[in-house]
């Protein structure tokens, strides 16, 4: 997902922070931000129905039997911040991180406590980057209050107090007392002073390599996902959907399949139409022999092949300028002229759970069990649906089964509540796989010409780029409705406005082109298809200067020591000076997203038949700092084999208006067999810089991979993806 960053606002060291005791005596403490109020609950609600009566508690719980809970305001969908914020909490409390378990926070106390967790919002890579300073500052706050407690007992300063692995002691007297023991009165304190927050020197958990504490529910089948939500007189709803998106409902015939077993009811939507019935096997056994009639609206008759001269064609103008650096045109005419054009197509997000909703609407109160990015936005769009007030909205979380930026918005939840207003019970709502591809809301279609000219000494001295893509914020307008800055889509144009290269004279162009193919954040977004290009595009003009990739782009970075460390690094790595047997290549990228330098360089094997296999990935990264490398690791290699596939396999194609794939037989996933070898080390620069690390690691891996088929055989791949690029017959 993209730039869809959180509300902010500084966070000093004497803000506020809301704390009581529990119910069973512990302690709760909650962070309050600045301008944002905290306050009870209204008088008779609760911000769960499960919360003990008169709990008031946001980030941590430390129970009399010392377990210390730490709620997580944002979803876990691999990502693993159901660790990661915990461990930031942690790090100032000095708790025993053997007792930490992690949960959810409530979307609905966020909305009584007036954001009492800020965004919940999960996207962008920005979990950590927008969390950690009041997470930091939650925890400080507790352990100081924990502290002060025991000092009161023991009538001593609370200087001479310490503390560790949760428990406070006094050396002078050799006297210690639990968290558990000291929460109740840690409870009633209020401080003179708010204490100052760890720097990242002097961090002793966060840094380290660190388990997941969501790994053995995964492993044991007791993670609760959407998918896996049963309510008692619960039915299930099959959806289908017009074949053209945008396409509506023409009519259809309920009566012939009202008849079938377990079939209670056909509910109109506005794209299709739900079948309600007993098992989902059977509501989808149903749905599939529905006899519709369909207006396709302004999609019909439209193709793949008509959009990609459509795109082609939207190059030559008129185009708005997104950056313009020195005078291009002149520079272009005074050196050798270099061109390309790469191109793109729409993809899906293809996330391992399908979309899912159930939920169980009554005249006062609404509860929605799913797995969804942004809680408190899903609660709006509820609202806005039933006609319900936000405070009567709950939503209950799930583990996703990946998110990828798809599950932002809730087209499920929108038929899921038209369903239980017709039917008055709950309703457990799926999309089939073939469902959930062909209404997916993709990745943007794109064409990408550049010129660039090369001096006498064969660095470049200008450099073009113009960009046909479709609007994500056009397309998702009504859904989600982000305020934009003035001037072109920034979405459209990352990667390109912000390349890191040295070069004199800089102009970047784009026109936003939609079809009626809607289109939204895919893991990296607009850095998703400009760094396929970007450093793609390089890795030419370095063969056409005669010189070696890595070192072309080592001048080109002259003066950002960041970038260079990772390139230096990736490098050594990858082992770039040694030479490869014939038939093999090394193919070097670099690439800056979401405030995360990341260098990948990968090795291919093409046999004379054009036969391709990825062998080896070595990825270097630069967040400035990282909470846990083990979780770092685990990340890149999920975007380098979310990107490889993308590069090696798949392809939206559109045929008569409609989405042609339809699952995994004609949208290849790489499997286990087909991985390569991946290595992932870090080059942290520190200081004041913390990277986003979800998606990151996805840009740099297409580039990387055809700048390496280019190596092994001399063919250049500017399209992707590469299934469809003849490999054999070398150049």
């Amino acid at each position: 997902m993209g730039h869809i960053e959180p509300t902010s606002a500084a966070l000093g060291r004497r803000d506020f922070l809301v704390s009581a005791a529990t119910a069973a005596g512990g302690l709760a403490i909650g962070v309050s931000i600045p301008g944002m109020a905290a306050g009870l609950p209204l008088p008779g609600q609760t911000w769960d129905d499960d919360a003990p009566a008169g709990e008031v508690n946001a980030w941590i719980v430390i129970e009399p039997d010392e377990s210390v809970i730490i709620r997580v305001a944002k979803s876990e969908m691999g990502e693993g911040v159901l660790t990661s914020m915990p461990m930031i909490v942690a790090e100032e409390l000095a708790c025993d991180w053997t007792k930490v378990r992690s949960e959810y926070a409530s979307s609905n106390r966020n909305l009584l406590e007036q954001g009492v967790y800020k965004s919940m919002l999960t996207g962008g890579s920005s979990a950590v980057r927008a969390s950690r300073p009041y997470l930091q500052q939650a925890g400080a706050s507790a352990r100081a209050r924990l502290v002060e407690a025991a000092a009161k007992r023991w009538s001593v300063p609370s200087a001479d107090c310490q503390v560790a692995n949760g428990v406070v002691s006094h050396k002078a007297t050799g006297r210690s007392l639990t968290y558990g023991a000291l929460a109740g009165d840690a409870a009633k304190i209020t401080l003179a002073q708010e204490p100052a927050i760890k720097t990242p020197d002097q961090f002793t958990l966060i840094g380290k390599p660190t388990a997941r504490l969501d790994s053995k529910v995964k492993v044991t089948g007791e993670a609760i996902f959407g998918l896996d939500i049963r309510l008692p007189d619960m039915v299930y709803a099959a959806v289908t959907t017009c074949p053209v998106p945008g396409g509506t409902v023409k009519s259809y015939d309920a009566k012939a399949i009202l008849g079938h077993r377990g079939v209670q009811s056909v509910v109109a939507l506005p794209n299709g139409v739900a079948v309600v019935a007993d098992r989902f096997w059977r509501a989808k056994q149903a749905a599939l022999a529905l006899p519709i009639e369909w207006n396709p609206g302004a999609g019909a008759g439209t193709n793949s092949a008509q959009f990609r001269e459509d795109y082609r064609a939207a190059l030559k103008g008129p185009l708005q300028n997104a950056k313009t650096v020195g005078d291009t045109e002149k520079a272009l005419g005074e050196g050798k002229l270099i061109e390309a054009l790469y191109e793109v197509p729409y993809l899906a997000h293809a996330t391992m759970e399908p979309l899912n909703c159930t939920v169980h609407l009554q005249s006062d109160r609404l509860d929605i069990w799913m797995g969804t990015q942004a809680p408190d936005i899903t609660m709006g769009l509820a609202a806005k649906t039933t006609g319900l007030k936000p405070e009567q909205i709950f939503i209950h979380n799930c583990y996703l089964g990946g998110g990828f930026g798809r599950r932002a918005i809730n087209d499920e939840l929108v038929q899921a509540l038209a369903v239980a207003k017709t039917v008055g019970k709950p309703v457990k709502l799926v999309w089939t796989r073939e469902e959930d591809m062909r209404h997916d809301r993709y990745r943007p279609q794109a064409a990408i010409a550049f010129k660039a000219a090369l001096g006498k000494d064969g660095m470049p001295t200008a450099f073009t780029a113009q960009t046909a893509v479709g609007s994500i914020m056009q397309s998702i307008k009504g859904m989600l409705d982000f305020p934009m800055p003035p001037g072109v889509e920034p979405l459209a144009v990352e990667g390109l406005v912000n390349m890191p290269y040295a070069i004199p004279n800089i102009k970047v162009d784009a026109v936003l082109k939609n079809t009626h193919v809607p289109v939204m954040f895919w893991r990296s977004v607009g850095s998703s298809q400009n760094a396929f290009a970007v450093e793609s595009f390089i890795d030419e003009l370095a063969h056409e200067a005669g010189q070696d990739p890595y070192q072309f782009r080592r001048k080109l970075l002259e003066g950002k020591p960041d970038f260079l460390r990772v390139l230096d690094m990736l490098a050594e790595k990858a082992n770039w000076s040694q030479k490869l047997p014939s038939g093999k290549g090394r193919g070097i990228a670099i690439h800056e997203s979401f405030g995360t330098i990341v260098g990948e360089c990968v090795e291919v094997a093409v046999d004379p038949k054009g036969k391709l296999r990825c062998e080896r990935v070595v990825a270097v990264v630069d967040c400035g700092h990282v909470i846990n490398p083990r979780n770092v690791e685990m990340q890149i290699e999920s975007g380098v084999i979310y990107g490889l596939t993308a590069a090696l396999y798949d392809e939206i194609t559109v045929k008569d208006g409609a989405i042609e794939q339809g699952n995994f037989d004609s949208y290849q996933m790489v499997c286990l067999a087909d991985s390569p070898k991946i290595e992932t080390y870090l080059a942290l620069s520190g200081g004041t810089k913390w990277g986003g690390i979800g998606e990151p690691g996805t840009p740099p891996i297409a580039p990387a991979l055809c700048n390496a088929i280019f190596a092994a055989t001399g063919k250049r791949v500017r399209e992707l993806p590469i299934k469809n690029t003849d490999l054999g017959n070398r150049v």
